[in-house]
């Protein structure tokens, strides 16, 4: 498997390191790789996210935090991404955007600040994001099977759909109806979605999700509610 990350020595503009994970993670047969171009790596939709040996002093509780977000609509519904959220990106250990981006510029600094991004495009997102994402994402978690999506239907008989659609997936993020979900379907799939951080539509208020994933489980799953968006990078 193949993770990337923007690297903190003087690359190009648009160069990446990749770090190509071997076998066994724990010794130090590991290696950064350099991509000229992240296209190189955005053709591939499939993640294993796993502690690495250079966070050594996290590694030990194999706990994972999480920031579930979509619909962000940028630049349409807010100028930016509410200060609180650009918190949580620097808080959490993976970002996961399940799509309608509307501009790339909010894919580019998300980018440049998440630790680690898995995100697919939504049905407002179009030319460059189309190119740069897919529409369908998965992702293990410490073992935990995760897929991230826009669109899953209507509200009545998702459990029955999801179930059928994801039969390997213990945990769905979608997004596009901007109204937070949390449930479990008969067959335990876990289905999320965090609402919008930026267009709260007819809820009372704009939300994202955390979550923890410990020891291979979805410890804690928390809906955050956002008063009124008020952007800038924190």
């Amino acid at each position: 498997m193949v993770r990337a990350r923007r690297c903190s020595q003087r690359l190009p503009p648009g160069e990446w390191l990749a770090f190509v994970a071997r076998t066994d993670w724990a010794t130090s047969a590991h290696r950064w790789t350099h991509f000229a171009q992240k296209d190189q790596l955005c053709a591939h939709s499939t993640w294993t996210v796993t502690r690495d040996p250079f966070n050594r002093g996290s590694s030990l509780d194999m706990t994972t935090r999480l920031l579930l977000i979509a619909d962000t609509h940028l630049p349409k519904r807010a100028k930016d991404l509410p200060a609180v959220v650009w918190a949580a990106v620097d808080d959490a250990y993976l970002v996961l955007h399940a799509g309608d981006w509307v501009d790339v510029a909010a894919l580019d600094a998300l980018e440049a600040r998440a630790t680690r991004l898995v995100a697919v495009v939504g049905n407002n997102d179009h030319g460059m994001l189309r190119e740069r994402l897919p529409e369908f994402a998965t992702m293990t978690v410490e073992g935990l099977r995760l897929g991230v999506v826009h669109e899953t239907g209507q509200a009545t008989g998702r459990e029955s759909r999801c179930d059928a659609a994801y039969p390997d997936l213990d945990v769905l993020v979608f997004g596009h109806s901007h109204i937070p979900w949390d449930t479990t379907t008969p067959r335990g799939l876990r289905l999320l979605n965090p609402g919008s951080p930026t267009d709260r539509r007819r809820q009372p208020f704009c939300t994202y999700m955390t979550a923890v994933v410990e020891d291979g489980e979805l410890a804690s799953v928390d809906l955050h509610q956002i008063a009124r968006p008020t952007g800038g990078q924190a």
